[in-house]
């Protein structure tokens, strides 16, 4: 049974605009098109965000927080990191009154997609995913999405199924208990659509020639293969780093160990100033630990964000009483069989008993026999579809493709961006011919600041701060020869979605433009 609800007059919205308005427990969203009223659920399928707060540009709204996107019209998931579609609302027209039909009783705001049944029969075809991280598990969905109806095996060497890697160096090791981690799906849904997950098999070797893998003492002949084994995180290569309660965080496994020994920890050491690095520092604070971090550059993010927007970061943690020994490195740390101390490079010794090693990740290629490698890092080469070789795709961390706006070969460590990558490998695995022309996007939340990161840029010559910086409202625009190639910004949610649309669409304007002017963003999206 449904209820027919009025939710505005013609005239309350114009086209291109959005509103929300609740029914009972049902909170819904309007969107008006040029071609007529559309509803459906409030709130994005990844965190809940309000999407009413995002922007709408033609039949596509980009959540606020995470940079998700659906489709108003049929409220079909178009970019992750929401997993399930919006409940549509039919939506009908008497006079001036635009009215939506609901159920009477509420139903779940969010819908699973329609994903093929498993039939082998149908047809024999193995797929394999080495890698059980975003991109693998984004890559096994995508594939029934798209009607493949084969074997579909991601061998992953994690303990897990696949699950929320973001929250590990934040809200997780924030929590009183050690629990296991927000999965991205269950085991039941796994089995229902016959997405086979081999939990901590590692795979050794790759023939590509002969299109076999081998695992254990088991070898499996597969006819499309995946490789997405993500980054391997890199050691600090001095004495004591095998020491007991020095960790680094890769996994479910290692935020565990983190959190458990922060319960009894009172003084942490965190080696290394980047985003791992620094939300751990946040997180660890919040439980009541002296935090020191220790980096050699300048600032927090130097080579991703600037010193300025660096400078607020290394303010805002000071602020809570997190310390700072910049310009320096870590060269020893001591202790009997637990770290009890870490000497630095300038001679000054640091209490410790708990420290966190944060200094990157290389790609984790090993595997990548057969394949094209780059020269410098070793990722893996792909092409536009993310095709290594015949038959043989790579996303995440380990691919380096060509950026869409630039045209350059890139490789870039985002969770968001990996999800990306796996549904499109998916895609052409499946025989359909998509390439990829995503939007990268990034975020970070360390104490009351919340910061959102569009685009890609790995040098500019020029670095655009509008808005404030000391009341964290902000946009900083990094430009190379007039090119606006990433946007950051924190307090300006909306702007950033609005951004984001723009540099898909090929619409952003010059950096010469900006700094004339304070854009709407909004504004300028809907010309």
């Amino acid at each position: 049974m449904t209820q027919r609800v009025a939710a505005c007059q013609i005239s309350d919205l114009e086209v291109g605009q959005m509103q929300q308005f609740s029914v009972a427990d049902q909170e819904i969203l309007l969107a008006r098109l040029e071609t007529g009223f559309y509803a459906t659920a409030a709130h994005c399928s990844h965190y809940g965000a309000p999407l009413v707060n995002g922007v709408l540009q033609g039949d596509r709204v980009v959540c606020p927080w995470h940079n998700a996107c659906f489709n108003v019209t049929s409220g079909a998931m178009l970019e992750p990191p929401g997993r399930n579609h919006l409940r549509q609302y039919p939506t009908e027209i008497e006079a001036d009154t635009v009215y939506v039909k609901l159920p009477e009783t509420a139903e779940s705001a969010h819908v699973l997609p329609a994903l093929a049944a498993p039939d082998t029969q149908a047809d024999s075809r193995t797929f394999a995913i080495v890698g059980g991280g975003a991109a693998g598990s984004a890559a096994a969905e995508m594939l029934r999405q798209v009607g493949f109806q084969g074997k579909i095996i991601i061998f992953s060497d994690d303990s897990q199924l696949p699950y929320d890697r973001t929250a590990l160096s934040k809200s997780y090791l924030q929590s009183d208990t050690v629990n296991d981690p927000s999965l991205l799906r269950s085991a039941d849904f796994y089995q229902q659509y016959g997405i086979e997950v081999k939990t901590e098999v590692r795979v050794s070797q790759i023939d590509v020639a002969a299109q076999q893998l081998t695992y254990g003492d088991s070898t499996l002949r597969y006819d499309a293969l995946l490789l997405a084994t993500g980054g391997k995180i890199r050691q600090l290569p001095v004495a004591g780093a095998d020491l007991e309660n020095v960790f680094t965080l890769r996994s479910a496994a290692d935020a565990k160990a983190i959190l458990r020994a922060a319960q009894t920890a009172k003084h942490a050491v965190i080696i290394g100033a980047g985003f791992i690095g620094m939300e751990v520092a946040a997180s660890l604070k919040q439980q009541g630990l002296s935090v020191t971090v220790v980096a050699p550059s300048s600032v927090p993010f130097e080579k991703v964000l600037g010193k300025p927007v660096g400078q607020l970061f290394q303010q805002i943690h000071q602020a809570q009483g997190v310390q700072f020994r910049l310009g320096t490195k870590a060269t020893e740390l001591q202790g009997d069989t637990q770290v009890k101390s870490v000497v630095l490079e300038n001679g000054e010794t640091l209490q410790a008993d708990l420290a966190v090693v944060g200094i990157g990740v290389d790609p984790a290629t090993e595997l990548a026999q057969g394949l094209a490698l780059d020269d410098d890092d070793s990722s893996i080469l792909v092409n536009q579809y993310l095709q290594a070789a015949p038959g043989v795709y790579a996303a995440g961390d380990i691919a380096k493709f060509p950026h869409f706006m630039t045209g350059e070969p890139v490789r870039i460590e985002h969770w968001r961006l990996a999800l990306q990558h796996g549904r499109i490998a998916a895609c052409n695995m499946a025989g359909q011919t998509v390439p990829f022309k995503a939007v990268p996007f990034f975020w970070t939340g360390q104490f009351d600041i919340k910061l959102r990161y569009i685009g890609h840029a790995e040098s500019w010559d020029d670095l655009i701060i509008q808005g404030s910086l000391d009341n964290k409202s902000f946009l900083a625009f990094y430009s190379q020869a007039g090119q606006v190639l990433a946007v950051a910004g924190a307090g300006r949610d909306r702007d950033i979605a609005a951004i984001s649309e723009l540099m898909r669409l090929g619409q952003m304007p010059a950096a010469e433009a900006i700094k004339k002017t304070d854009i709407d963003w909004s504004k300028q999206l809907a010309k």
